[in-house]
């Protein structure tokens, strides 16, 4: 495997693991309980299509916002990896993660009529950890060809996410809540080792620096 397609299947990983789409499913059906099959599928690509966006702004600007407030890839590969390993405890534990919506974010969207938006797409998908991780791979992308992955891995792993938003119904039904927990724990165990990653380099990067 070239250092390009592991660069890939690292973005992927990470963002899959991050974004959650299985995790998102509970809080999506209860917010479109009252929904017709039809306004479904519209808020699910909404969602997607909105989180899609965000992302890809994160992953263009990055390195600027960076420059601008003259913060180190380190310092970012250390915050973020903490934060990271708090969203994946959460996800080991199976409990929906507070750094992704709260419950009174959950709540007020169940009232909402249109949830696509908030606090579906921000922040229930595309939330602090998964903007994080683009700034992060963003800052890793070392030419033009790391950056087409780095969008690429986004594009596909908002193509997952609406793939389960729109089936979710039959997923829900297939796998049961014990399946989705099961899965939930499995990417967070993967998560937890990708934060650690994150932190580890960073800690190596002060530390021949001084």
């Amino acid at each position: 495997m070239s250092q390009f397609d592991s660069f890939f299947l690292v973005c992927l990983t990470t963002l899959f693991s991050i974004v959650n789409p299985l995790g998102a499913l509970g809080p999506f059906l209860a917010m479109t309980a009252n929904d017709g099959k039809d306004k479904r599928l519209i808020t699910a690509k909404r969602s997607s299509v909105v989180s899609f966006l965000v992302l890809m702004v994160c992953a263009s600007v990055g390195t600027f916002i960076f420059q601008f407030y003259g913060i180190s890839l380190p310092a970012v590969k250390i915050a973020g990896g903490i934060l990271l390993f708090l969203v994946a405890l959460d996800m080991i534990n199976a409990r929906q993660s507070r750094t992704k919506s709260t419950a009174e974010e959950a709540e007020e969207g169940v009232e909402k009529e249109d949830v696509a938006i908030f606090p579906l797409a921000i922040p229930l998908i595309s939330g602090p950890g998964s903007i994080v991780s683009v700034f992060i791979l963003a800052e890793r992308a070392q030419s033009l060809l790391h950056h087409f992955y780095l969008y690429l891995a986004i594009a596909v792993t908002m193509l997952g996410v609406f793939l389960i938003l729109r089936s979710g119904h039959e997923i829900a039904r297939w796998l049961g809540k014990i399946g989705i927990n099961v899965f939930s724990r499995l990417m967070g165990l993967v998560l937890a080792a990708i934060a650690i990653q994150f932190v580890i380099d960073g800690l190596v990067a002060v530390w021949t620096s001084v």
